[in-house]
């Protein structure tokens, strides 16, 4: 591989394989998940062992572990593991494999597959057929019955486990596949009463926990509040007509719960919504998705630039009334709602220059549509996954936990808080209904018997009502109207005593959040006075004052560090270059990151810096597949501190030099790897600053381009 762009790229296929093939050694939680829930569970690095080249989401491979290594014996596990292989390698259908599957099924006259199916009704022959999307086949028919026991069939598709039948006649309009029979992946039913005892035997952290694993995370690498944003993206399962937003950066995870966790909901690319798809097609009267599916989610939905004015109309008068209107019909669904979507700014760069919206398709910064949302995820705060994220302990088969929460949507808890605390009454309904269903759902995920004391009910309440909050405070930018009614996101105790509460991000950057509405037109934003000080930046020096020339530094000398070297002559600019041909090795990576480190702390935290490194890869593939995952784990991170960071192929030689917008070249003798290796460790004090370490000899020339 030598396209570096193109490796990085594939670095989500590149998840480090270490520990493959041991078995993880089971916590104490563990065994308790195991004594209370046997059977239902099943231990999650499972999923990876069996999938293989099966692209089925996980819950069709969990549902099949569930039937043969839901056991917290090994050898249990380990014959239920060849087992659900057996049973891929047989009847899965690959999709380019269907030649194959097809000539056996004929060979064999009867065969079972496992594939997902779509039904359509032919009204011209008054019957339904069924398409199987990776077998191929299209127009077989299947029974009434069977449709309606199953009426997703109809929309989205459902994973089945079917028998095929193969029988040729000489009528060349006669399909000559028959369904034997049909049976979709999810469990026949649940036991909720077990369920509730059950859940008595767990604290509140480790009934967390057990939720946090089921989806497949491992809780030991997140706080207490990663788990809860990471359950808060279970709620449109457990909660009716619940309508959330996650916007946040690439490769943390946003669609996998929506994809993989659920056979009860359905993942769909923004850009394929149509009224139609959505609601009902008026020219067959079939309801869409709404009417099927407990939650539609909208995957990349900030890349659809272009929106259908109607169907923002249509979704709009949905997401606030549970109902939506085509003809002269009006019809009513309880499907959630999620819309997910990568960003390209920083929170402080949004805060700055519009809101957090700002990645939305301009028909969806509709004020009307926007405050329909009852929960916005602060995506920029989860981390993005790595190997060491995915957990190898115990969880619910989740198709089990499915059923479990599709069970609790008739319920309802947004009460549940008000024997605790009371919302300030300059809380409007809308906004009330945003905390109510979002602390609902929580209540639901975490006390499924609605019974928690006053700290953990806060808990919850004080994470919902922030997750309105992030939704009201950037509407307040959108539409100035809403600045008319004075409001208080706080909540009072049983003794009368106030709360208020605050986004993360308002604390965070207090000095671009909060705004003096009546300092400016409401065309732009102004600050206003900020509470905490602002960060130090560092200002551009007049080029008069920065040294030209070159330098020579010797063996063993100290007091050297890029802050001094470099810094003066980066600040201010916003497009960096730099050539370095060996980013290889671990120590090269943490040089390039203090680098960047210092760019970012430096610059104003509402700017962004478009960063390009030029290097080469590493010729041993073992040491290359280490770099890449180096890189890409530097290029994320930069990225969450405002610096865009482009890898690309270093075209030329061994020169090593940074060039920058402002007009500066810096001819790198070493490039960035002039500090010799130390063995002192974290207690060595060159760990923490750069100025103790002793460099190798090098040279630095610098050069001012007058043209710039």
């Amino acid at each position: 591989m030598t396209n570096l762009e193109d490796a990085l790229g594939m670095m989500d296929a590149l998840t480090g394989d270490e520990g493959a093939g041991t078995v993880p050694v089971k916590s104490v939680l563990d065994e308790k998940i195991n004594e209370h829930f046997a059977g239902a569970v099943v231990r999650k690095d499972l999923v990876k062992a069996v999938r293989g080249n099966a692209v089925v989401p996980s819950y069709v491979l969990e549902y099949l572990l569930g039937q043969y290594a839901a056991s917290d014996d090994e050898a249990t596990i380990q014959a239920g593991i060849d087992s659900v292989r057996k049973i891929l390698a047989t009847h899965y259908v690959n999709r380019n494999e269907h030649k194959f599957v097809k000539s056996e099924i004929r060979r064999k006259g009867r065969h079972r597959v496992i594939d997902k199916v779509t039904v359509t009704l032919n009204e011209k022959d008054d019957v339904h057929e069924a398409d199987f999307e990776n077998l191929q086949i299209k127009g077989v028919v299947i029974d009434d019955a069977t449709v309606n026991r199953n009426p997703k069939l109809l929309v989205g598709g459902v994973w089945c486990i079917c028998d095929i039948e193969y029988f040729h006649t000489d009528d060349p309009r006669a399909v000559p596949w028959i369904l034997g029979s049909l049976k979709p992946i999810q469990v026949a039913g649940v036991d909720i009463e077990h369920f509730y005892e059950a859940r008595k035997s767990f604290t509140t952290e480790e009934w967390i926990d057990l939720l946090v694993q089921s989806i497949g995370l491992n809780p030991e690498q997140f706080n207490d509040r990663g788990k809860l944003i990471a359950l808060t993206r279970l709620i449109p399962f457990v909660e009716r007509n619940f309508n959330v937003v996650e916007l946040g950066p690439k490769g943390t995870g946003k669609s996998h719960t929506f994809s993989e966790f659920s056979p009860n909901g359905i993942l769909i690319s923004g850009g394929e919504v149509t009224v139609a798809k959505l609601f009902v097609n008026n020219a067959s009267g079939r309801i869409g998705l709404v009417g099927y599916w407990d939650c539609v989610a909208f995957d990349e939905f900030a890349a659809n630039r272009r929106a259908d004015q109607n169907l923002v109309n249509v979704m709009k008068n949905y997401l606030a009334n549970k109902s939506f209107s085509r003809g002269t019909s009006i019809y009513g669904a309880e499907a959630s709602m999620a819309f997910i979507g990568n960003t390209t700014h920083t929170v402080p760069y949004m805060l700055k220059n519009s809101d957090l919206f700002d990645e939305l398709p301009d028909a969806y910064r509709d004020p009307a549509w926007l405050d329909r949302i009852h929960h916005y995820i602060p995506g920029w705060e989860v981390a993005p996954i790595r190997a060491e994220m995915f957990s190898s302990g115990y969880g619910f088969v989740v198709d089990y936990l499915a059923e479990i929460l599709r069970a609790k949507r008739t319920e309802d808890f947004s009460d549940k808080y008000k024997g605790y605390f009371t919302l300030d009454s300059s809380i409007s309904t809308r906004d009330q209904d945003g905390i109510h269903k979002t602390f609902s759902g929580l209540m639901k995920l975490v006390h499924p018997t609605g019974e928690a004391d006053e700290e953990e009910i806060r808990a919850l309440l004080e994470f919902a009502i922030e997750g309105r909050k992030r939704v009201k405070d950037s509407l307040l930018r959108i539409d100035a109207t809403m600045r008319d009614t004075a409001v208080r996101f706080r909540y009072a105790d049983k003794t009368g005593v106030w709360h208020d509460v605050a986004t993360l991000e308002e604390s965070q950057y207090p000095q671009l959040y909060r705004r003096d509405w009546s300092a400016v037109p409401d065309s732009h934003y102004d600050a206003g006075e900020p509470s905490l000080p602002a960060p130090t930046v560092i200002e551009s020096a007049a080029p008069a004052e920065l040294f030209q020339g070159h330098r020579d530094f010797v063996d063993n000398q100290q007091g050297i560090s890029f802050e001094t070297l470099l810094l003066p002559y980066l600040a201010g600019a916003t497009q960096i270059e730099l050539h370095d041909p060996y980013i290889r090795m671990a120590h090269q990576g943490r040089n390039l990151v203090e680098l960047l480190a210092l760019i970012a702390a430096t610059k104003d935290p509402a700017d962004e810096i478009n960063f390009k490194l030029f290097t080469v890869l590493d010729e041993n593939p073992d040491f290359q597949k280490k770099q890449l995952q180096m890189l890409n784990a530097i290029v994320q991170g930069a990225a969450q501190q405002g610096i865009k960071l482009d890898v690309a192929k270093d075209p030329g030689g061994h020169d090593r030099w940074i060039r920058t917008d402002t007009g500066w070249r810096i001819n790198l003798g070493r490039g960035l790897d002039i500090f010799q290796k130390s063995d002192g460790g974290w207690l060595d004090f060159g760990s923490s600053r750069q100025e103790f370490r002793q460099v190798r000899a090098f040279g630095v020339t610098y050069i001012r381009n007058r043209e710039e």
